[in-house]
């Protein structure tokens, strides 16, 4: 795959999600391994949250 497309596949919150179902069915990894994709999947959660939020304010107003 050309470098353009793994780089841009991590803005993609499926990846993180379809990594981590792997490892924990497939592989049996602990908790520990996965941190950083569990960062990523909070991370695009918290940002969604933000922008659903002030867009539900904005449109109240």
């Amino acid at each position: 795959m050309p470098k353009f497309f793994r780089v841009l596949s991590f803005f993609d919150p499926l990846r993180h999600y379809v990594t981590i179902a792997r490892s924990l069915i497939f592989k049996g990894v602990g908790i520990g391994i996965l941190l950083p994709e569990i960062a990523a999947l909070t991370v695009f959660a918290v940002l969604l949250l933000g922008i659903s939020i002030s867009r539900f304010r904005a449109q109240l107003n």
